[in-house]
């Protein structure tokens, strides 16, 4: 028995892991050339952090001395020495090495009854920070830093005094200086962890994980899996799965080519397989709107003629309806499929097309119901972070679906309908593609000089990074606005400017 479970299991195991490796609709490569465009834009975002640091008042007793160092502010920032890269499996490391920061702070000192007041300047030198950042994918499939782990020190930090008592400051600058530095530190990773894990993760809440397209289908873009972190790219695999907006929790199937990046060269890669287009297809199909009618008038005039003509024997028969309008009804019979090549993009298209009489207060009479096999070119393209597609017809072919002897009759009809398939129904097709569906970036990232390339099963574009919006813009829109706070019916106490009651 136990040699029978043993043997199914190692049946079972190539199709177990199939399973738990779903291949992506879409992936996204971020290199070491992308990653340094963010160092920048992260670099400032740090610096602002940095400068937003608070220190704890300093206070103390020696002696007869009574000091109180307070309002310690960061008036300058020095972060010459910067390194962003990542770390595999899943971190990315930002380091700050022998930066400045300079500081003023407002002192109070009190000794026998001698009361001083005043400002000190300060420079923390040598200034160290090592950060850890771990990506990983959250419940709902959204890309997250999880965790931080921090490092901070100061190497050193001096003081410069100016007043009455100037000396008993120098005097006392050890005590100061020392409280100070330690102060100093100790608030570093605080404050970069509130970043990262609040502050940045609120900007990956802007990247779309399952958004509404139009009113008929939306996109699924959560992550299938942990970021995969190597030393020189960041690979992302994303669901990309269009669904229906009736029917959500409707999955289909992805046996599509995995895609694979391979190159390095541009800041960012986005890659689609052909399950990505088959998808919104079919959401297109289910959702029943990849289907047209024209009627009356809006029947080209020259494809009226021709058609009246080539079923004159049937509507002579109908001869209280000769005059009434046709109605053509272009209904596609099945989800359309994209087959991706290295030479291009096509897509095929099976569908039925009905001509009928519509007489005013009678039942409409059909003349002919033709089966319609079409094949279009498609051009993808991106533009900002948006992923368009711009269909062209490039062959074409009706048939009855009822005699051979039929269809041999409606070849005549093969040029006319294809040139109303040209100019009526393909730019309603392409309006509605125009919109496009946004990728899966933030809010304030685009992409730039794009270039779409075709491989076997799937596509891919390279492109360049560019910040529309900087980080603080973006975490500064999206920050709740701030409560009202509860206050007591009296007025809190001034602060006392005598250091002995701190």
């Amino acid at each position: 028995m136990a040699a029978g479970s043993r043997l199914l299991f190692l049946l079972l195991l190539p199709w177990l892991v199939m399973a738990s490796h779903s291949p992506p609709g879409c992936k996204i490569r971020i290199t070491s050339k992308g990653l340094d465009l963010v160092k920048q834009e992260g670099l400032r975002f740090v610096e602002q952090e940095l400068q937003n640091i608070t220190v704890s008042d300093l206070h103390g007793k020696e002696g007869q001395f009574h000091y109180n160092i307070s309002q310690v502010k960061v008036v300058d920032l020095q972060l010459a020495f910067s390194d962003l890269h990542f770390q595999p499996q899943q971190h990315l490391v930002f380091n700050i090495n022998n930066a400045s920061i300079s500081l003023r702070f407002r002192r109070q000192l009190l000794y026998w009854f001698f009361y001083d007041i005043g400002s000190i300047n300060a420079s923390a030198d040598g200034v160290h920070i090592h950060t850890v950042l771990q990506l990983a994918k959250d419940e709902a499939g959204r890309l997250k830093i999880s965790n931080i782990t921090c490092n901070a020190s100061i190497a050193r930090m001096h003081a410069g005094f100016s007043g009455t008592l100037r000396k008993v400051y120098e005097f006392l600058s050890t005590f100061i200086v020392t409280g100070m530095r330690f102060l100093l530190s100790q608030q570093i990773c605080p404050s970069l962890e509130h970043a990262s894990l609040v502050l940045l993760n609120s900007v990956l809440d802007t990247v779309p994980v399952r958004n509404y397209v139009d009113e008929h289908i939306g996109i699924d873009y959560s992550l299938l899996r942990d970021p995969a972190v190597s030393t020189d790219t960041l690979d992302l695999d994303f669901k990309g799965m269009f669904f229906p907006r009736a029917r959500e929790n409707q999955e289909l199937e992805n046996h599509a080519v995995e895609p694979v990046i391979k190159e390095t060269e541009r800041m960012v890669y986005v890659a689609f397989s052909e399950y990505f287009f088959d998808s919104a297809m079919h959401a297109y199909f289910q959702a029943g709107v990849l289907a047209i009618e024209l009627q009356g008038e809006k029947v080209p005039k020259d494809l009226e003629v021709l058609l009246r003509a080539t079923f004159f024997g049937t509507i002579f028969m109908l001869s209280p309806a000769v005059d009434a309008p046709l109605r053509l009804v272009l209904q596609v019979s099945a989800p359309p499929r994209c087959i991706i090549k290295p030479s291009g993009t096509s897509v095929s298209v099976s569908a039925f097309l009905n001509i009928s009489l519509v007489a005013p207060g009678r039942p409409p009479v059909q003349l002919s119901s033709m089966a319609m096999e079409t094949k279009l070119s498609a051009k993808v393209f991106l533009q900002g972070k948006v992923l368009r597609v711009q269909l062209d017809l490039r062959r074409f072919r009706i048939y009855s679906k009822q005699s051979a002897l039929e269809s041999l009759a409606l070849f005549s009809l093969q040029a006319p309908l294809k040139t109303l398939l040209q100019l009526t129904i393909m730019p309603i097709i392409n309006e509605r593609t125009k919109k496009g569906v946004q990728i899966p970036l933030p809010e304030g990232m685009d992409f730039t000089k794009e270039v779409v390339t075709n491989h076997a099963g799937f596509l891919t574009v390279g492109a360049d990074l560019h910040f529309s919006k900087g980080l603080r813009e973006v975490i500064e829109k999206y920050r709740p606005a701030p409560t009202a706070p509860t206050y007591p019916s009296s007025r809190p106490a001034e602060p006392s400017m005598d250091p002995r009651q701190l």
